[in-house]
């Protein structure tokens, strides 16, 4: 079952300035006017939505992976095993763009990971990947007009690769810079050297540069993370980790810049001086999370072996009590995104990955409908 983890100080953090902290108060009272109070057992608002009804979007993917929106509402989506990006409408016609070189497999949790579209695609038409090389894992870029991909380009290496722990999360901030979740390479001490970018989420530039205001002035934005797959931003602008523990302890992250998240000093939530304790943990068998998104006051996390979706209220700094959707329904859930424009989540299977027991093609895409909540 999941664990809300309490509040507690963290070394280091500068307080609020008297200013920040009225904005602050304003903003939540304005949240609270509008979506009442109640059900989420946290103060702040109550969710206002939650997913209801499922409909087929697509079928016949295998391993689908890293997804990212197009301005027209399409989205692009990896496969991390055959390396191949196609793109999909909102009723469900996919086109295949190409395929990203230079990616390697052994399929295990390697290949083709995270994808994000550029936030100025009509301008650039740049897509950013993580993936797998011969020599290590990457964050590369390329072009896609929307039919074609290409015009590929590495524009960070020297992030470690094993079979396992690799991350893989990509998402642009607010800020327009990219963001990255580097797992430890399945070499855990990686995790606590700031000088290594595994274990980390990182934080460059779109030209793949570390970016400014970076607290170590390197790429490294905060460190002592095992496998952080999945990353999303709230509607404040507030960064969010999903996180694989070892055999217990599955994490739900909030990623402060410079904060040391305790892999492997700590396994979960920890008294350890210096370290930062998660917002909320579950048991591998409930989770073993990936994809990660926000939608309405909640977060969304996609579980792989708890074969699930984790609905998480989040109130500012503060999470309530995660409530489970589709449990053991459509077995292995690997991403899941908010549909831009829309009352709606798309959830991608990851039933024909390596821990998965289906044939490739027997992914599929599905849409759940975000319904108001009870009373």
């Amino acid at each position: 079952m999941p664990t809300v983890a309490m509040p507690r100080r963290t070394p280091g953090r500068r307080p609020l300035r008297t200013a920040t902290a009225i904005v602050a108060m304003v903003v939540g009272l304005l949240a609270l006017a509008e979506h009442g109070s109640g059900a989420s057992r946290l103060p702040g608002p109550r969710a206002a939505t939650e997913p209801g009804d499922v409909t087929s979007v697509s079928t016949g993917w295998t391993t689908p992976w890293g997804v990212s929106w197009l301005p027209d509402g399409s989205a692009l989506v990896g496969e991390s095993e055959t390396f191949k990006i196609y793109r999909l409408s909102p009723t469900g016609e996919k086109i295949l763009v190409g395929s990203v070189p230079e990616t390697v497999t052994t399929r295990q949790e390697d290949g083709l990971l995270g994808l994000a579209v550029s936030p100025h695609w009509a301008e650039d038409h740049y897509v950013y990947v993580f993936h797998t090389a011969d020599e290590g894992n990457r964050i590369a870029r390329m072009t896609c007009d929307g039919t074609t991909l290409g015009d590929y380009h590495a524009l960070l290496t020297g992030i470690e690769r094993g079979d396992w722990h690799n991350g893989g999360g990509l998402v642009f901030g607010p800020d327009g810079h990219l963001y990255a979740g580097a797992g430890d390479a399945d070499q855990d001490q990686l995790a606590q050297d700031k000088d290594s970018l595994n274990g980390k989420i990182l934080r460059l530039t779109t030209d793949g540069k570390p970016a400014p205001g970076n607290p170590f002035g390197t790429y490294v934005y905060s460190y002592g993370h095992r496998n952080p797959e999945g990353l999303a931003f709230d509607s404040a602008g507030r960064l969010w980790a999903s996180e694989f523990g070892p055999d217990s302890n599955d994490e739900l992250n909030l990623i402060e810049p410079g904060n040391n998240y305790g892999w492997p000093t700590c396994v979960g939530p920890c008294d350890t001086a210096g370290m930062t304790n998660p917002k909320a943990t579950w048991s591998v068998s409930d989770a073993s999370p990936s994809g990660l998104a926000y939608a309405d006051g909640n977060l969304y996390m996609a579980g792989l072996r708890g074969q699930r979706l984790w609905r998480i209220p989040v109130s500012g700094t503060d999470v309530g009590t995660p409530v489970a959707y589709y449990q053991d329904k459509y077995g292995r859930l690997r991403a899941v995104q908010k549909v831009p424009g829309r009352a709606a989540l798309w959830l991608f299977t990851g039933n024909t990955d390596h821990n998965g027991t289906q044939p490739d093609g027997s992914d599929q895409v599905l849409e759940a409908a975000l319904k108001p909540t009870a009373p």
